[in-house]
C-alpha cells in the first residue's frame, strides 16, 4: 500500500478527464508529474506539481489546470480538500480514515513498504572486496555496512541480490604479505625478524608465522625466497581471508560470493575481455600524454596498449598493458566485469573507498563496451571515518601495525550501534565516530533514540497484556481507530504512510542512509506522541477502563514498531524489545 501512489494514479485520471472535456489537450506527458509531502507540513498532506510541469506543453495556464484538477480531486472521497496555491501548485489533505487505514496495512500486510521495483532484476552488489594483507579498518568497516544495508535495501524493494566480494589476489601486495609472513616464520624459529620499510608490521602475522612453523619445521629457514615465495604467498592469503570472514561475522555481514583476482591469471579470462574491447576496436597502441601537473623531464614517452575509454565517456584512453608486455591493475579489472556481465546481471554496483575516485570514469567505461551499453554500473565511494574517544582522536591500533581495525570498533561499540552509526551520513561524506556519543543514551544517539522507540512500544504491549487486553496484531486489526484521530496520533500515521515511497526513493538512489533517517523521525514522532500523554491523559496509550480506545492507540503504536523492525532489519540492527 502506497498512498503517494494511489494519489499520484487519482491525479492522472483526474488528469485524463480535463483532456476528455478539452480543458487540456490529450496525450500530455505526465513522467514529471509528482505526488509528495509538502515542504511545509502546514500546507497539506500531499501537494502535487501537476498544473507546473502541464502548463506549458499544453499550452494553458498553470492557474486555470490547477482549478480545474483540485475540482474534480474532491470529488474523490478520499480527498478531504484541495487548495491551489502560489502559481498553481495544488495541496491536498485526505480524510482522518485514510491515515487510519495505513495501520491497519502495516498490521495486516506483511509486505507492507516492500516493493516491486526491481520486478526480480539481478543485481550485483560488490563491497568491502579488501586485500587480502590484513585485518580489516575503520574504513573497510564503512564500506561493509553500506554495502550490506544496501544489499539488503535492494532486496526489499524486489531485486534479485547478490553480494560479492573480490579477492585482491593477484598483484604485488600480495608478494608483500609473503615476505612479512616469512619473517615472522622465522621469528618463530627464535630468530629476530627484519620488518623493513615495505613489509606488513602488524602484530597479526605473528600467528601465521607460527602456522607457518607448524606445517613447514624449519625446511624454509635460510631458503631464496624462489623456494618459498609461491607456497608462503597462497598460505598466508587464505590465513588472511579467514581473518577478514571472522571480522565480517563480527558485523553480520555474510557474502554470497567470493571472487579472486589471481583465478583471472592463466584461464584467458583477460584475454577474452580484452578480445572483446578489440572487436569494438577500442584497443590500439599508442602513447598517452603526460599526467597533468608532471613536468616533461619527470615523465618518459611510452607505446602502451590502450583502451580507448574516451569513446564511453572517460577523460582519457586507458592502458591495459605496460610497456613490457606484462597486464596493467585495470586489465584484470575488466575481465572481473566482464565475467559479471556474462552471469547476467541486469545492473552492477561497486562500492569502493574515497581513495578510487580517480577509477570511476575507466570502470564505468569499460562495463559499458562490454555490455553495449545494456549494464548500468553505479560506483559508490565511501568518504573517511574519523574515530574519536574521550574527545581525542582514536589511537592506532598496535595489532594491526598502522590503523584502527573492524575488530577495535565492534568490541567497543557492539555491531548494531557500529551499523547505525555508519549509516548516519550519505556514503559520500566524511562521518565522526565518537565512542562516547554513541554509546550514550540520548535523542542525540540515533541508534538508542529508534531503539528506546521499539522499546518502548513493546513496555506499553507488556503492561496491556498485564491488564488483560489482547493485543495480537489479529486483535488490533480491527480495533476502531476512529477513536485515534487527534493530530499528534495523525502525524505518526502520516511517518508510517512515507515508508513504502522512502523505501523506493532510497532504492533508485542506492542510498541506505535514507533508512536510517527515517527510522529517526519516525521514533521522534512516536516520542512527541508518548510525551504529550504526559501532560493531556487522552493522548495515554492505556486508556483505564476503555479497552477499546486503548486497543485502537496500541494498534497504533504497534505499527510504528512493525515499521521500526522493518527497517532496523534491512540496516542489520537488532529491533530490541528492552532497554539494558
Amino acid at each position: 500500500m502506497n498512498l503517494f501512489t494511489q494519489m499520484r494514479a487519482l491525479v492522472i485520471a483526474c488528469l485524463d478527464q480535463l483532456a476528455t472535456e478539452g480543458v487540456i489537450p490529450a496525450g500530455l506527458p505526465t513522467d514529471n508529474v509528482a505526488v509528495e509531502p509538502p515542504r511545509d507540513a502546514g500546507h497539506g498532506d500531499m501537494a502535487t506539481n501537476a498544473a507546473m510541469v502541464l502548463a506549458k506543453p499544453a499550452g494553458v495556464q498553470p492557474r486555470v489546470i490547477a482549478d480545474a484538477l483540485a475540482a474534480k480531486l474532491v470529488l474523490d472521497p478520499r480527498v478531504a480538500s484541495a487548495e491551489v496555491a502560489g502559481p498553481g501548485f495544488l495541496n491536498l489533505r485526505l480524510s482522518a480514515d485514510i491515515w487510519q487505514g495505513v495501520v491497519k496495512a502495516v498490521l495486516s500486510d506483511a509486505g507492507f513498504g516492500r516493493s516491486t521495483l526491481g520486478a526480480g532484476k539481478r543485481v550485483n552488489v560488490e563491497y568491502v572486496s579488501a586485500n587480502p594483507t590484513g585485518p580489516m579498518h575503520v574504513g573497510h568497516t564503512r564500506g561493509a555496512v553500506f554495502g550490506d544495508a544496501l544489499a539488503s535495501l535492494l532486496a526489499y524493494a524486489g531485486y534479485d541480490v547478490t553480494r560479492e566480494y573480490y579477492i585482491n589476489d593477484g598483484g604485488a601486495q600480495v608478494d608483500v604479505l609473503a615476505r612479512s609472513a616469512y619473517e615472522r616464520y622465522r621469528e618463530a624459529h627464535g630468530q629476530q625478524p627484519d620488518i623493513r620499510e615495505g613489509l606488513y608490521p602488524g602484530d597479526y602475522l605473528i600467528e601465521v608465522g607460527q602456522a607457518l612453523k607448524e606445517k613447514y619445521g624449519d625446511t624454509l629457514l635460510d631458503k631464496g625466497e624462489q623456494y618459498w615465495l609461491a607456497e608462503i604467498r597462497e598460505f598466508a592469503t587464505l590465513q588472511m581471508m579467514e581473518m577478514i570472514r571472522g571480522d565480517l561475522a563480527m558485523l553480520n555481514v555474510k557474502m554470497d560470493v567470493f571472487s579472486s583476482e589471481k583465478a583471472l591469471y592463466g584461464t584467458g579470462k583477460i584475454e577474452a575481455a580484452i578480445a572483446k574491447l578489440e572487436e569494438q576496436g577500442l584497443i590500439y597502441e599508442g602513447v598517452l600524454e603526460p599526467p597533468k601537473g608532471k613536468l616533461p623531464e619527470d615523465w618518459e614517452p611510452r607505446e602502451q596498449t590502450l583502451f580507448r575509454s574516451t569513446l564511453h565517456g572517460d577523460d582519457v584512453d586507458r592502458p591495459i598493458k605496460k610497456s613490457d608486455g606484462q597486464w596493467t591493475y585495470f586489465a584484470p579489472d575488466i575481465a572481473y566485469h566482464y565475467d559479471k556481465v556474462q552471469r547476467g546481471f541486469d545492473l552492477l554496483i561497486d562500492v569502493f573507498g574515497a581513495d578510487h575516485g580517480g577509477y570511476v570514469k575507466r570502470m564505468k567505461a569499460a562495463v559499458s563496451a562490454l555490455s553495449g551499453g545494456t549494464v548500468p554500473l553505479d560506483i559508490k565511494l565511501i568518504q573517511l571515518v574519523k574515530l574519536f574517544k574521550n574527545g581525542e582522536p582514536f589511537k592506532m591500533s598496535k595489532r594491526a601495525g598502522t590503523f584502527v581495525t573492524l575488530r577495535d570498533v565492534v568490541e567497543q561499540a557492539g555491531a548494531d550501534v557500529t551499523r547505525f552509526v555508519m549509516l548516519t551520513r550519505k556514503n559520500d561524506a566524511p562521518l565522526d565516530f565518537d565512542f562516547d556519543k554513541v554509546l550514550e543514551q540520548s535523542k542525540d544517539n540515533p541508534v538508542f533514540y529508534v531503539q528506546y522507540a521499539h522499546a518502548r512500544v513493546h513496555s506499553v504491549l507488556r503492561r496491556a497484556q498485564a491488564a488483560g487486553l489482547d493485543v495480537s496484531d489479529a486483535a488490533l486489526i480491527g480495533a476502531d481507530l476512529t477513536r485515534v484521530g487527534h493530530e499528534a496520533e495523525l502525524k505518526v500515521m502520516r511517518q508510517l504512510a512515507e515508508w513504502p515511497r522512502l523505501i523506493e526513493i532510497a532504492a533508485r538512489g542506492n542510498e541506505p542512509h535514507r533508512i536510517a533517517f527515517y527510522l529517526y523521525e519516525l521514533a521522534s514522532d512516536f516520542h512527541g506522541l508518548w510525551n504529550r500523554g504526559n501532560d493531556d491523559t487522552a493522548l495515554r496509550f492505556l486508556q483505564e477502563g476503555d479497552a477499546e480506545t486503548s486497543q485502537a492507540k496500541i494498534a497504533l503504536i504497534r505499527a510504528v514498531a512493525v515499521v521500526i523492525s522493518e527497517g532496523l532489519g534491512i540496516l542489520g540492527v537488532t529491533p530490541v524489545e528492552e532497554m539494558r
